[in-house]
């Protein structure tokens, strides 16, 4: 039987349209789905039969569809699902995805030897013990000088000055009269003989002026020793004693390297020791020697002590006053095969030390807050006293980025060790928090953070980085009131810091430099907020550090051209040391204003 394609497709249709009424009848009653299995789906929460979305530095936002973040502006991503039982209710989950965006990595806790680098800055010095005077024998007139400026290379014996003197005369007058009577009077005329030689006249010369039976009105002032002339005391005409000093001479062929120790970091230091170091203005180069000295005296006013290392000079190539920085890599001993952690895994909050360990329980990843007690600094490290054992896995990046999520969840975190929501405050464009809505019943992230070292750049708008300029010329009379010790225009100043740092619009920097302008921001409105809140000079003198080194690593990383300097006082915070930033290089301590206004140095220019 034939049919035709007319009927064919009436057939087709009926068929489809009875499909889609049945479907209907189906799920047509069903306002929610049923879970899927772990295999056929990826544990995205579904409500309503949407998938929803989230924000991964902000967990708060819940959106339906897919976009931006309302806040930063960053692509929203798939809401995990709960995991369900199993799940320590302290631990705070992360999806590959949002471990991915926010810059968390993981690694193992291992044990390692201690080894510090300890960095030094020094200058070339001339050996003293190669340095001589080189003087006049006798007394007289300077009639002639061979020698007539500093830095002139001289050799032993070489004429370096000529010199009339009448009791020089005088004694080759005696000198002939005794060579006379000599064979009756031998004493006499070798008392005569060594009158002359007493004066640094040489054999040779007595004999001369007995043959030519003539007294010398001129005499030459021989080199002692072979050197660079660094001081002529004397000029053409001067009179000079017996004894006086006319030159200063130094033997470079061998020089001292003077290094300043930190007292902080005198510990780890050692005669025997040795030092790797470069000099500026030879590129290239490294030399190596061994600490030979440590001066057993503090210098009072830098709080650092010399070590000096001897080095041979053969080339000449290392001169007086050349700028050296060398580094020690000390061990110590008498911790071995110690539990050694980056120090970017460390979350400070001043009294307590914080990472966040990655658990195995259930499924998906999770991390819980542990506290930790931390040994010496290893400069990028810290030795681990308790707290972790070797083979644990802990973030060593994006640490921060986990408590964030912490807190936002209510669960334990450096700021809330006991667990509970916790406000964060951003400026992202759009949304603007007063400072005064901050909570200050909770420490200070300037106390609890501990600045991580800047590593990496990242692009930016140039409308964003000049934000940042105006927020460096904010803090600048900030640094200003604290050298002039004022509290209290101290404060005055640092709102106007505040509001500066409000003005930085977080949508003119994308991707993981986003995140990272993030964790700068929250350190950054937490010190200043400090700094305006406080009436007493030295609480306020605190905040400037992590206020300092923050905006200093905020300035390097998103590559922010300024003309300033970075400066550093080893005495401020008790002996450990603060930085601070300037737009002079004269240095104007602000941790102590006028009771040490130029204690510190410049550690970088910035510009």
């Amino acid at each position: 039987m034939k049919i035709s394609v007319q009927k064919l497709i009436v057939i087709g249709l009926v068929i489809l349209s009875a499909g889609l009424l049945i479907g209907w009848f189906i799920f047509s009653g069903s306002t929610s789905v049923k879970n899927l299995s772990a295999d056929d789906h990826s544990h995205t929460e579904v409500i309503n039969g949407e998938t929803v979305w989230t924000c991964s530095m902000h967990p708060q936002i819940r959106q339906g569809e897919s976009g931006q973040c309302p806040i930063c502006g960053m692509d929203l991503i798939p809401l995990e699902e709960d995991e369900g039982d199993g799940i320590d209710p302290m631990a705070i989950s992360m999806s590959p995805t949002a471990m991915q965006l926010a810059s968390v990595a993981t690694a193992q806790a291992g044990s390692l030897r201690p080894v510090k680098n300890i960095q030094l800055n020094g200058k070339v010095q001339e050996d003293e013990r190669l340095v001589y005077s080189q003087t006049s024998h006798f007394p007289g007139r300077i009639e002639k000088l061979m020698v007539n400026f500093t830095g002139e290379y001289v050799k032993k014996g070489q004429p370096i000055a000529y010199l009339y003197s009448p009791e020089l005369v005088t004694a080759q007058e005696e000198l002939f009269e005794a060579y006379k009577i000599r064979e009756k009077q031998p004493n006499l005329y070798k008392a005569a003989r060594e009158k002359l030689k007493n004066w640094k006249l040489e054999e040779a010369q007595i004999d001369a002026v007995i043959n030519t039976g003539e007294a010398k009105d001129e005499f030459p002032i021989n080199a002692d020793h072979s050197g660079y002339v660094i001081a002529k005391n004397i000029n053409l005409g001067d009179h000079v004693k017996a004894g006086q000093a006319i030159y200063e001479i130094a033997d470079l062929s061998q020089v001292w390297i003077l290094f300043d120790v930190y007292e902080s970091d005198l510990p780890w230091v050692s005669k025997g020791d040795s030092v790797y170091f470069t000099v500026a203005s030879l590129p290239g180069k490294t030399y190596e020697g061994k600490l030979d000295f440590i001066d057993p005296v503090i210098n009072p006013q830098t709080r650092v002590a010399q070590a000096r290392v001897v080095v041979k000079n053969i080339d000449k190539n290392l001169k007086p006053e050349m700028f050296a920085s060398g580094l020690i890599k000390a061990e110590l001993e008498k911790r071995k095969d110690q539990l050694i952690i980056p120090e970017s895994s460390v979350l400070w909050t001043g009294k307590r030390s914080v990472v966040y360990v990655k658990t195995s329980e259930g499924k998906g990843l999770h991390f819980k807050m542990r506290e930790v007690v931390l040994g010496p600094s290893l400069e990028d490290s810290y030795i681990v006293e308790s707290g972790l054992m070797a083979g644990e896995e802990i973030a060593v990046s994006g640490a921060f980025s986990i408590d964030a999520a912490a807190q936002l969840s209510g669960k334990p975190s450096m700021m809330a060790p006991e667990g509970g929501a916790a406000m964060i405050g951003h400026n992202h464009g759009e949304l603007n928090q007063s400072s005064s809505q901050m909570d200050h019943s909770k420490p200070l992230m300037s106390e609890q953070l501990k600045v991580n070292k800047f590593d990496q750049t990242y692009a930016s708008d140039p409308k964003f980085q000049g934000q940042l300029q105006a927020v460096f010329n904010a803090y600048l009379p900030v640094k200003d009131a604290l050298i002039q010790s004022d509290a209290k225009t101290a404060s005055q100043e640092a709102e106007n810091l505040q509001a500066t740092i409000d003005k930085v619009n977080m949508k003119f920097v994308k991707g993981e430099g986003h995140i990272e302008w993030m964790k700068d921001l929250e350190v950054l409105q937490e010190a200043t907020e400090g700094i305006v809140r406080e009436s007493d000079i030295e609480k306020a003198r605190m905040m400037l550090s992590p206020l300092s080194d923050q905006l200093y690593h905020s300035l390097k990383k998103f590559k922010v051209k300024i003309e300033g300097y970075r400066q550093f006082c080893p005495m401020a915070k008790n002996n450990q040391g603060a930085f601070w930033l300037s737009n002079s290089e004269k240095i104007m301590n602000p941790y102590f204003g006028d009771a040490m206004l130029t204690c510190g140095e410049v550690t970088e220019d910035l510009n």
